[in-house]
Protein backbone atom coordinates (compact mmCIF):
# COMPACT_ATOMS: atom_id res chain seq x y z
CA UNK A 1 0.00 0.00 0.00
CA UNK A 2 1.07 3.44 -0.84
CA UNK A 3 1.60 5.84 1.96
CA UNK A 4 -0.71 9.12 1.67
CA UNK A 5 -0.31 11.37 -1.26
CA UNK A 6 2.73 13.62 -0.90
CA UNK A 7 0.69 16.68 -0.26
CA UNK A 8 3.53 18.85 0.87
CA UNK A 9 5.44 17.92 -2.12
CA UNK A 10 2.36 18.97 -4.78
CA UNK A 11 2.26 22.19 -3.13
CA UNK A 12 5.82 22.61 -2.80
CA UNK A 13 6.31 22.54 -6.57
CA UNK A 14 3.90 25.07 -6.57
CA UNK A 15 6.73 27.87 -5.16
CA UNK A 16 8.92 27.65 -8.57
CA UNK A 17 7.99 30.98 -10.53
CA UNK A 18 4.36 32.32 -9.57
CA UNK A 19 2.58 33.21 -12.51
CA UNK A 20 -0.88 34.30 -13.86
CA UNK A 21 -1.12 33.28 -17.17
CA UNK A 22 -3.10 30.34 -18.89
CA UNK A 23 -2.76 28.03 -21.56
CA UNK A 24 -3.73 29.73 -24.68
CA UNK A 25 -6.76 27.51 -25.13
CA UNK A 26 -8.06 28.74 -21.98
CA UNK A 27 -9.97 32.34 -22.16
CA UNK A 28 -9.55 34.04 -19.10
CA UNK A 29 -12.88 35.41 -17.47
CA UNK A 30 -13.36 37.68 -14.13
CA UNK A 31 -13.67 35.94 -11.07
CA UNK A 32 -16.91 36.46 -9.20
CA UNK A 33 -15.16 35.07 -6.36
CA UNK A 34 -12.34 36.70 -4.27
CA UNK A 35 -9.66 35.16 -2.92
CA UNK A 36 -10.03 34.76 0.88
CA UNK A 37 -6.75 35.76 3.28
CA UNK A 38 -6.06 34.86 6.28
CA UNK A 39 -8.30 37.36 7.95
CA UNK A 40 -11.18 35.98 6.20
CA UNK A 41 -11.56 32.93 7.06
CA UNK A 42 -12.78 29.94 10.33
CA UNK A 43 -10.66 29.54 12.62
CA UNK A 44 -10.32 25.89 11.50
CA UNK A 45 -9.19 26.77 8.10
CA UNK A 46 -6.63 29.61 10.01
CA UNK A 47 -4.61 27.06 11.23
CA UNK A 48 -4.65 24.90 7.89
CA UNK A 49 -4.01 28.28 6.13
CA UNK A 50 -0.91 28.76 8.72
CA UNK A 51 0.14 24.44 7.94
CA UNK A 52 0.30 25.61 3.78
CA UNK A 53 1.76 28.94 4.56
CA UNK A 54 4.39 27.29 6.61
CA UNK A 55 5.11 24.84 4.28
CA UNK A 56 5.14 26.74 1.23
CA UNK A 57 5.74 30.63 2.28
CA UNK A 58 2.00 31.07 0.50
CA UNK A 59 -1.31 29.85 0.64
CA UNK A 60 -2.05 28.76 -3.21
CA UNK A 61 -5.76 30.29 -4.50
CA UNK A 62 -7.09 27.26 -5.55
CA UNK A 63 -6.67 25.56 -1.92
CA UNK A 64 -7.87 28.68 -0.79
CA UNK A 65 -11.01 28.89 -2.30
CA UNK A 66 -11.90 26.21 -0.40
CA UNK A 67 -12.11 28.04 2.78
CA UNK A 68 -15.34 30.25 1.64
CA UNK A 69 -16.76 26.87 3.34
CA UNK A 70 -15.84 26.16 7.04
CA UNK A 71 -15.29 22.79 6.84
CA UNK A 72 -14.37 21.67 3.03
CA UNK A 73 -10.75 22.84 2.91
CA UNK A 74 -10.04 19.98 5.52
CA UNK A 75 -12.06 17.62 4.42
CA UNK A 76 -10.38 17.98 0.59
CA UNK A 77 -6.93 18.18 2.46
CA UNK A 78 -7.74 14.90 4.67
CA UNK A 79 -8.98 13.21 1.25
CA UNK A 80 -5.79 14.20 -0.48
CA UNK A 81 -3.55 12.80 2.55
CA UNK A 82 -5.74 9.69 2.87
CA UNK A 83 -3.97 6.29 2.10
CA UNK A 84 -4.18 4.58 -0.96
CA UNK A 85 -2.52 1.75 -3.37
CA UNK A 86 -1.66 3.93 -6.07
CA UNK A 87 1.88 5.92 -6.15
CA UNK A 88 2.47 9.35 -6.60
CA UNK A 89 3.74 8.92 -10.03
CA UNK A 90 0.46 7.01 -10.84
CA UNK A 91 -1.58 9.75 -8.79
CA UNK A 92 -0.15 12.40 -11.02
CA UNK A 93 -0.96 10.48 -14.52
CA UNK A 94 -4.89 10.48 -13.50
CA UNK A 95 -4.67 13.95 -12.21
CA UNK A 96 -2.87 15.08 -15.41
CA UNK A 97 -5.33 13.20 -17.65
CA UNK A 98 -8.55 14.45 -15.56
CA UNK A 99 -7.25 17.94 -16.01
CA UNK A 100 -6.64 17.81 -19.50
CA UNK A 101 -10.30 16.50 -20.58
CA UNK A 102 -11.86 19.00 -18.75
CA UNK A 103 -9.72 21.34 -19.94
CA UNK A 104 -8.90 23.12 -16.08
CA UNK A 105 -5.50 25.55 -16.39
CA UNK A 106 -5.01 25.83 -12.73
CA UNK A 107 -4.76 22.17 -11.91
CA UNK A 108 -2.58 21.17 -15.21
CA UNK A 109 -0.32 23.59 -14.01
CA UNK A 110 0.11 22.44 -11.13
CA UNK A 111 -0.08 18.92 -11.59
CA UNK A 112 2.74 19.43 -14.81
CA UNK A 113 5.13 21.23 -12.16
CA UNK A 114 4.63 18.36 -10.03
CA UNK A 115 5.38 15.75 -12.53
CA UNK A 116 8.46 17.11 -13.09
CA UNK A 117 9.37 17.06 -9.62
CA UNK A 118 8.09 13.33 -9.50
CA UNK A 119 10.19 12.90 -13.02
CA UNK A 120 8.42 12.71 -15.95
CA UNK A 121 9.73 14.76 -18.60
CA UNK A 122 8.05 17.31 -20.53
CA UNK A 123 7.19 15.27 -23.65
CA UNK A 124 5.99 12.38 -20.96
CA UNK A 125 3.90 15.14 -19.56
CA UNK A 126 2.20 15.91 -22.88
CA UNK A 127 1.60 12.61 -23.77
CA UNK A 128 0.10 11.56 -20.62
CA UNK A 129 -2.24 14.52 -20.21
CA UNK A 130 -3.54 13.15 -23.84
CA UNK A 131 -4.28 10.01 -22.64
CA UNK A 132 -1.42 7.83 -23.62
CA UNK A 133 1.98 7.01 -21.44
CA UNK A 134 3.54 4.71 -24.02
CA UNK A 135 7.07 4.77 -21.89
CA UNK A 136 5.32 2.85 -19.29
CA UNK A 137 3.46 -0.33 -20.00
CA UNK A 138 1.12 -0.07 -16.85
CA UNK A 139 0.51 3.73 -16.55
CA UNK A 140 -0.43 3.96 -20.26
CA UNK A 141 -2.93 1.40 -19.40
CA UNK A 142 -3.93 4.13 -16.54
CA UNK A 143 -4.14 6.66 -18.79
CA UNK A 144 -6.28 5.37 -21.08
CA UNK A 145 -8.58 3.80 -18.47
CA UNK A 146 -8.67 7.46 -16.89
CA UNK A 147 -9.45 8.91 -20.17
CA UNK A 148 -11.86 6.30 -21.12
CA UNK A 149 -14.07 7.02 -17.86
CA UNK A 150 -14.04 10.46 -18.12
CA UNK A 151 -15.40 10.78 -21.51
CA UNK A 152 -18.08 8.28 -20.68
CA UNK A 153 -18.76 10.36 -17.81
CA UNK A 154 -17.91 7.75 -15.61
CA UNK A 155 -19.34 4.98 -17.59
CA UNK A 156 -15.98 3.06 -19.21
CA UNK A 157 -16.59 0.42 -21.75
CA UNK A 158 -15.99 -3.28 -19.86
CA UNK A 159 -12.93 -3.56 -22.55
CA UNK A 160 -11.37 -0.77 -20.90
CA UNK A 161 -11.26 -1.97 -17.46
CA UNK A 162 -10.46 -5.17 -18.96
CA UNK A 163 -7.39 -3.77 -20.72
CA UNK A 164 -6.63 -2.04 -17.23
CA UNK A 165 -6.69 -5.38 -15.00
CA UNK A 166 -4.80 -7.03 -18.16
CA UNK A 167 -1.99 -4.69 -17.97
CA UNK A 168 -1.14 -5.95 -14.33
CA UNK A 169 -3.20 -3.40 -12.32
CA UNK A 170 -5.79 -5.16 -9.43
CA UNK A 171 -9.01 -4.60 -8.33
CA UNK A 172 -7.62 -2.54 -5.54
CA UNK A 173 -5.77 0.05 -7.51
CA UNK A 174 -8.74 0.62 -9.75
CA UNK A 175 -11.61 1.10 -6.63
CA UNK A 176 -8.34 4.35 -5.75
CA UNK A 177 -8.22 5.08 -8.84
CA UNK A 178 -11.46 6.14 -9.39
CA UNK A 179 -11.48 7.82 -5.77
CA UNK A 180 -8.60 9.57 -7.64
CA UNK A 181 -10.48 10.84 -10.04
CA UNK A 182 -13.51 11.80 -7.72
CA UNK A 183 -10.31 13.75 -5.41
CA UNK A 184 -9.29 15.77 -9.13
CA UNK A 185 -13.35 16.35 -10.16
CA UNK A 186 -13.82 18.09 -6.97
CA UNK A 187 -10.65 21.07 -8.07
CA UNK A 188 -11.15 21.01 -11.40
CA UNK A 189 -14.87 21.68 -10.79
CA UNK A 190 -14.22 24.14 -7.81
CA UNK A 191 -11.63 26.18 -10.30
CA UNK A 192 -14.39 26.22 -13.22
CA UNK A 193 -17.12 28.06 -10.82
CA UNK A 194 -14.62 30.08 -9.18
CA UNK A 195 -11.94 31.35 -12.01
CA UNK A 196 -9.40 32.55 -9.61
CA UNK A 197 -6.35 33.14 -11.06
CA UNK A 198 -3.63 30.94 -11.87
CA UNK A 199 -1.05 31.55 -9.55
CA UNK A 200 2.17 29.93 -10.39
CA UNK A 201 3.44 28.90 -14.24
CA UNK A 202 1.33 27.89 -16.72
CA UNK A 203 1.40 24.32 -18.84
CA UNK A 204 2.17 24.26 -22.11
CA UNK A 205 -0.68 24.53 -24.36
CA UNK A 206 -1.08 20.56 -26.21
CA UNK A 207 -0.23 20.85 -30.39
Amino acid sequence: IASGYDLSAALECLTLRPSSSAPRSVVPAPSPFPVPTLDDVSDANRAAFEGLRGALGFVPNLYATFAHSRTALGTYLALQGARSSITDRAREVVNLVMSQANDFAYCLAAHSALGRRLGFTDAGLLEIRGGRAAFDEKLDALARFVRATVAARGHPDPEAVDAFLAAGWTREPLVDTVMAIGDKTISNYLHGTTRVPVDFPAAPALA
